[in-house]
């Protein structure tokens, strides 16, 4: 079995972020493993209080996991300050860390901000130049591209412009869309769009952790990026189509699949 490390922020509730990891991570076939940047006091309807771990702990547990059980494939998640996305580029860098899958986590699912002023030009300096793929959504590739994305041409334009300032692939994702759910994957030079059915429901709690976790395992079980991207999204749509009604604010994901499905494999 393949291990995954996930770095990204606790969530007290369990639908997003190292919960959500550990979850898909496991359904998808490989040891999941973690160095958590944050904890999180939050639930469906929104984050309530953010309390970061010190960079001197992050460093610790990522070489503890490196020095020990090299991972396969890395997935970083929420990390809301300059100091420890330094950490974290720097000791992915120092241990040649492979398949790495950042989630770019901005704005929550709810609208709170999670990312400090000072920490999205380090974001872009030093972490993104040494990830293999990023997975923005609509409101991130914005940002990320510095136009305002209404189209499916605006989406493809924005994913070559990101791959070719930060010099990795991109997946521009369409959940903020109206309508379909199609992303847009932009890897060697060409766009790929990835189909996706729109899963009616209220909304969804965890969705670009589970899509970038699901990645990260695929990845690590040796399927090529396109690959790995699709098989993650079937496992997303599967994810929202099973989904539980648990919180007043959302439908939580429901990742306990079957092991013995494609997924494990």
């Amino acid at each position: 079995m393949k291990a995954v490390l996930s770095i990204a922020g606790s969530d007290s509730c369990g639908g997003a972020g190292i919960q959500a990891d550990i979850k898909t991570m496991t359904m998808n076939g490989v040891f999941s493993m973690s160095a958590i940047t944050a904890l999180t006091a939050q639930n469906t309807m929104g984050v309530l209080d953010v309390s970061e771990v010190t960079p001197h702990f992050l460093r610790e547990q990522i070489d503890a996991v490196f020095e020990d059980l090299p991972p396969g494939a890395v997935k970083v998640g929420m990390v809301s300050s300059k100091e420890l996305i330094e950490t974290i580029a720097e000791r992915l860098s120092f241990f040649q860390a492979q398949n790495i899958v950042v989630d770019p986590v901005m704005v929550s699912s709810s609208g709170t901000r999670l990312l400090k002023e000072d920490a999205l030009t380090a974001l872009e300096e030093k972490l993104f130049s040494i990830a293999d793929l990023l997975t923005p959504n609509l409101p991130e590739a914005e940002i990320l591209a510095g136009l305002h994305i209404e189209s499916a041409a605006d989406m493809e334009w924005a994913a070559k412009k990101i791959a070719e300032n930060f010099g990795c692939a991109v997946l521009v994702k369409g959940g903020h869309t109206v309508g379909d759910a199609n992303d847009c994957l932009y890897f060697d030079g060409a766009v790929e769009w990835i189909p996706g059915v729109r899963i009616g429901n209220r909304d969804a709690h965890g969705t670009g952790c589970t899509l970038s976790a699901a990645i990260a395992a695929n990845l690590a079980k040796g399927y090529p990026l396109p690959e790995s991207v699709k098989r993650a999204k079937r496992y997303l749509s599967g994810a929202l189509a099973s989904g539980i009604e648990l919180g007043k604010g959302s439908l939580l994901l429901n990742h306990l699949f079957d092991l013995k499905s494609e997924f494990a494999n």
